[in-house]
């Protein structure tokens, strides 16, 4: 008889596995911008291919690429990130992290 924690614990386990796949399977620069999400963004926004964003109201990241041209998040992130939501930062990032940010952006989507 299987129970529920164990369920959860090996769904837990599988998706840590997957995840570190995942990460082995980036360029640097997409690991890079994989790093500055989790760092910056992971709190609200899912950063991966499957989970739901932790704050329903924040898009998972793998989904902005239909809604945006990931060019036109460059510039904005270049400029200045700057949203109504009253809780989300401003971010400005440099040119390295705005390639690096893209890239991982960029692989959600293959």
């Amino acid at each position: 008889m299987c129970k529920w924690r164990d369920v959860s614990l090996a769904l837990i386990a599988t998706s840590a596995i997957f995840s570190d796949f995942a990460s082995a399977q980036m360029s640097p620069a997409e690991q890079r911008g994989r790093t500055f999400a989790q760092a910056n963004c992971a709190r609200c926004h899912a950063i991966d291919k499957v989970s739901p964003s932790p704050l329903t109201i924040a898009p998972p990241f793998r989904l902005l690429s239909q809604k945006y041209p990931i060019e036109s998040l460059e510039e904005t992130l270049a400029e200045g990130i700057v949203t109504g939501h009253p809780t989300m930062p401003e971010f400005r990032l440099e040119p390295d992290q705005v390639r690096d940010f893209s890239a991982f952006l960029r692989s959600l989507t293959r």
